[in-house]
């Protein structure tokens, strides 16, 4: 049977034609289907924010879902793969480095977001997503606090955006070795940081963020460290 929902009152978004969302509460959950949507991303210094939604299909069990930063890559893969399998369906958007510099980490998020929703072949009557902020949609809403790890659809989401984030880090390391992405997934670790003080920035790391901004500050003549030949695309799904 399709994914329904039931649940206490919850806090929803509506948007009608020409009139900002408006949050309200319902004691009612529609009866359709049920997509869920979390994000990878929102911390690093380089690369995309990635949202993924999934609509799971009640014939289809997949065990062990849970929060992706409580998988190993391993297992993540795993499960990654019996979700593009199971799934009524899934869709991943992202928000571009100039998108993320041009609107903020907040608002770009929520751009990555609307577009998975959006993207997926089926449309839900109701969208999960985690945390406390709501992307713009047409159809209702609810946010989850720690809904990564309380329902199954954000679950998934979130190992499909967190999968799919790792690829595409894993081609930037090719492009880009000296600064190890393939490590660090892009976050401000130490190893990061002396590599953005020795190289400058590459054309993936995001301008707004202060320690890219500092190193640009001090090397404004580096544009991008010695690489491999550049590839065309985006490692993903």
């Amino acid at each position: 049977m399709p994914s329904t929902a039931s649940s206490p009152p919850s806090t929803v978004r509506r948007r009608a034609r020409g009139v900002a969302p408006v949050q309200g509460s319902l004691d009612w959950d529609p009866v359709g289907l049920v997509a869920g949507v979390d994000e990878a991303g929102r911390g690093p210094l380089a690369g995309p924010v990635v949202a993924a939604a999934v609509i799971l299909d009640d014939r289809a069990p997949i065990k062990g879902l849970a929060d992706s930063k409580k998988l190993t890559p391993l297992r993540r893969e795993r499960l990654y793969d019996e979700i593009r399998a199971k799934a009524l369906c899934c869709s991943i958007g992202e928000a571009s480095v100039e998108e993320i510099d041009s609107l903020n980490i907040l608002r770009a998020t929520m751009l990555a977001m609307q577009r998975a929703v959006e993207g997926l072949r089926l449309k839900p009557a109701k969208v999960l997503v985690d945390g406390n902020r709501l992307p713009r949609l047409d159809v209702l809403c609810e946010a989850i606090v720690g809904g990564d790890a309380k329902v199954q659809a954000i679950s998934a989401a979130s190992i499909l955006a967190k999968v799919h984030r790792d690829r595409w880090c894993a081609g930037l390391h090719e492009q880009f070795p000296a600064y190890g992405f393939e490590r660090h997934k892009g976050y401000g670790t130490a190893d990061h940081l002396e590599a953005l003080r020795a190289h400058g920035a590459c054309p993936e790391h995001r301008r707004s963020f202060a320690p890219v901004a500092a190193a640009i500050a001090a090397r404004p003549q580096a544009s991008r460290p010695l690489s491999l030949p550049l590839q065309e695309g985006r490692a993903g799904a």
